[in-house]
């Protein structure tokens, strides 16, 4: 139990960091200028993802709801008749195999 009770305090009071700005070690500097830079790079600049890392969505193509525009290759059929209606397909043929039931000889 007094295991228990000395992790416990160890982690909270692990977890209690103090937030402060980032600041180079002792005896370090931040990074140098790069040569063709016109400032130093801050920290926050140095700390951002570049879009590289996180890229935005490119798979939305239509953002709001719009009618489809005409389409100039919907065209109707050569013999300039109406297209073909949709045929029904036609009921299933009864069975003439089964219990019961002997195959005719063909």
């Amino acid at each position: 139990m007094r295991a228990l009770l000395i992790a416990s305090l160890a982690t909270a009071l692990a977890a209690c960091g103090q937030v402060a700005p980032l600041r180079p070690l002792p005896g370090k500097s931040f990074p140098v200028k790069p040569l063709m830079a016109s400032a130093t790079p801050s920290v926050g600049y140095l700390l951002a993802l570049p879009p590289m890392a996180k890229p935005g969505r490119t798979d939305e193509l239509l953002t709001r709801s719009q009618p489809r525009r005409a389409d100039r290759f919907d065209l109707p059929p050569a013999d300039g008749d109406a297209a073909p209606a949709e045929v029904e397909p036609a009921a299933p043929a009864p069975s003439t195999t089964g219990p019961g039931k002997v195959e005719e000889s063909r």
